[in-house]
């Protein structure tokens, strides 16, 4: 997890669980071409950061909504990732992202956490901060509903 996860927190994790929130983070194309980080993981949470660029940013200089609600439902999903077994897989199935004020800053942290853990569906959230001169500012919260499906074989 780019040797940046907390060591207490992984302990609380099978090696497993590590290995398929390794696979969320690093395995999907377009989250390695957007950039966030893994930072911290436990059963049922996850944190990560978002170094901004130009690139994640909108035509007046603000991060782009679709950053931030990328940010969110990944991170939500590697929350939820935490708590399924072996040969399954989290897929979204629902979210809405609630934008509380533009975001402009040098990163965003994205901290979710599950609320409502399911053998079918679980429900998480995702809070969005982005750090600023004059600190981290909350800028975005999104409900996310995340299903439970076996894991699809290789094609």
């Amino acid at each position: 997890m780019n040797g940046e996860t907390d060591s207490r927190s992984a302990s609380t994790l099978t090696e497993c669980r590590i290995e398929e929130i390794d696979r969320v983070f690093q395995g999907a194309p377009f989250i390695r071409q957007l950039g966030p980080r893994l930072v911290r993981v436990s059963a049922g949470e996850c944190e990560s950061l978002l170094d901004l660029e130009r690139s994640h940013l909108q035509q007046d200089g603000y991060v782009h909504a679709g950053v931030q609600a990328t940010l969110a439902d990944h991170t939500a999903g590697a929350a939820g990732a935490t708590l399924i077994r072996s040969g399954q897989i989290v897929l979204t199935a629902e979210f809405k992202i609630s934008l509380l004020r533009a975001a402009r800053g040098e990163r965003l942290c994205c901290q979710a956490r599950v609320l409502k853990p399911g053998s079918r569906l679980i429900f998480a959230e995702s809070e969005i901060y982005c750090d600023t001169s004059a600190g981290a500012v909350l800028v975005a919260k999104a409900s996310v509903t995340l299903a439970v499906l076996p894991r699809p074989k290789p094609d």
